[in-house]
């Protein structure tokens, strides 16, 4: 695939068309992580307060299965992008499924409920990767600008993600907005309908924007991409193959078990079965590579240095995502959400990671450069980074012994804080890791078996979210600590030997 060839530097001495690419993921983000700030604070809300009424254990497991395939469906995604619509095309049909998705989540109906998280997830699964896709298709292969323009592409996520839970939150759970809908004569219960529905509105202004910028891209990701080695084809079908066995499995399970009368489908029992699916799918994905007679002794080491990584990752990130569940539920019942004697919406405090992203980022990035040879070893970074979520959860031990008291919000904001620096230890880290470990007819492949630790780490978030309210606070966040706690003891062990293999 061609890239742009112009030396083009007319976005911040950038090519135009980052611009594009990023104002289409500052809108992307926004409607997803507006609507995900939300979603377990609409879904445990009483009826009668415009919510679905569902349990803690209930709401937990949606959000973390809805969580955790907005990540696993960007494998189908690329892959469709890859051989049938070109990235352009895929990013430009994700972003009208998504606006679809979050229209239906507007609508006051449980199936348009559901029907909407579907289409968010499948939507998500094919704009997303696609973008990012295209951002490294605006340089040639000797412009040393990629790097940086990625850095810029990566603040538009986060920028979005900040702007987002200050809106949708405002409108879905101030009581000023639900004055304004008891004056129009409109029913004030159904004001998180219109936090939804402002979201289909962000993702309405990326379309737009992103068909009027269209121009700008060149011809990156214009037309599929041409697979010429039989090795690199095998890969991208092997990714095809992961996802469809993953739906299909989890599809034929729940109709046998259904058909039978064994059971009665409930969002329970399907995520119980989508987490077997998962679970043997991580299993026959390593399996499958760690059994190849193919590798050298070399490759294979490689291979269980990436496993060993994946796992820690899976842990850490199941915790991470813990902000849009268990920690959303304590910042609405356990918080104080006031500031100099004005009330604010618990949403709003979904905005604080994405603020420290930005404003941490280039601190590390500073201090990675500063410490040069005295730099970190990757698991020792993926260490300090277990280490920091661990501390994110045992600080909150105390405020949440506090029975019935609502605790200082600058609890929540020194947790977010140091799960946001462990974010910045793991997350890019990783990722570089992974590309070095890999064999490299497996490259690209790799890259995208390591970022479904995310979808793991998000369906185990969503397991512990479900128990909210079978444990005390004070005991469920000591768990969560320890969990983190001992990953990161017994990675720790391995940082020597793995220091020496990224080395090599």
């Amino acid at each position: 695939m061609a890239s742009t060839r112009s030396f083009d530097t007319a976005f911040f001495g950038h090519p135009r068309g980052l611009s594009t690419l990023f104002f289409t993921e500052f809108w992307e983000r926004f409607s997803y992580y507006g609507m995900r700030a939300l979603l377990i604070l609409f879904m445990t809300a009483p009826v009668v307060a415009g919510g679905l009424g569902f349990e803690t254990a209930k709401a937990g497991l949606i959000y973390g299965a809805y969580t955790s395939l907005v990540w696993l469906m960007s494998v189908p995604g690329g892959w469709l992008a890859d051989h049938f619509f070109g990235q352009r095309r895929a990013a430009l049909y994700g972003g009208v499924i998504i606006m679809c998705g979050h229209i239906s989540l507007a609508i006051p109906t449980i199936s348009g409920f559901y029907a909407g998280l579907a289409l968010v997830i499948l939507g998500t699964g094919l704009l997303k990767t696609n973008v990012s896709t295209m951002v490294g298709q605006l340089y040639s292969r000797e412009d040393n600008r990629r790097d940086a323009g990625f850095s810029v592409y990566y603040m538009g996520i986060n920028l979005g993600a900040f702007v987002s839970p200050f809106v949708t939150g405002w409108f879905a759970q101030s009581e000023s907005f639900r004055g304004i809908l008891t004056r129009m004569g409109l029913v004030p219960e159904h004001a998180w309908h219109w936090g939804f529905a402002l979201a289909a509105v962000g993702m309405f202004a990326g379309i737009v924007q992103y068909l009027m910028g269209w121009k700008y891209l060149g011809d990156a990701g214009l037309e599929p991409l041409e697979v010429s080695s039989v090795e690199r084809r095998g890969a991208r079908n092997m990714q095809l193959g992961i996802a469809l066995t993953f739906l299909a499995g989890t599809a034929v399970l729940l109709w046998l078990l259904s058909s039978s009368g064994r059971i009665t489908l409930t969002p329970e029992l399907v995520s119980r079965g989508f987490g077997y699916v998962l679970f043997f799918t991580v299993v026959y994905v390593f399996g499958r590579l760690l059994l190849d007679r193919s590798w050298t002794r070399e490759e294979r080491t490689r291979l269980v240095v990436i496993l060993m990584l994946f796992l820690a990752s899976c842990v850490f990130w199941a915790l991470y995502e813990q902000a849009g569940s268990t920690l959303n539920l304590f910042a609405e019942r356990n918080t104080d959400t006031s500031l100099f004697g004005h009330a604010f919406p618990s949403s709003w405090f979904q905005s604080v990671p994405p603020l420290f992203v930005i404003t941490l980022s280039p601190i590390f990035g500073w201090l990675w450069l500063r410490l040069g040879p005295r730099e970190p070893s990757t698991p020792t970074k993926f260490t300090i980074a277990l280490v920091l979520v661990a501390l994110g959860f045992a600080v909150l031990i105390i405020p949440a012994s506090q029975a019935g008291a609502r605790v200082s919000p600058l609890w929540l904001v020194l947790t977010y804080f140091l799960h946001v620096m462990g974010e910045l230890c793991l997350s890019p880290v990783g990722l570089s890791a992974t590309s070095r470990l890999a064999p490299a007819r497996i490259s690209g492949m790799m890259m995208g078996v390591f970022l479904m630790s995310i979808a793991v780490g998000s369906y185990l978030g969503g397991q512990v979210a479900s128990v909210y309210d079978k444990y005390s606070l004070a005991t469920l966040f000591g768990l969560v600590a320890l969990a983190a706690a001992i990953a990161a003891v017994v990675l720790g062990f391995f940082i020597k030997p793995i220091a020496r293999m990224l080395a090599r």
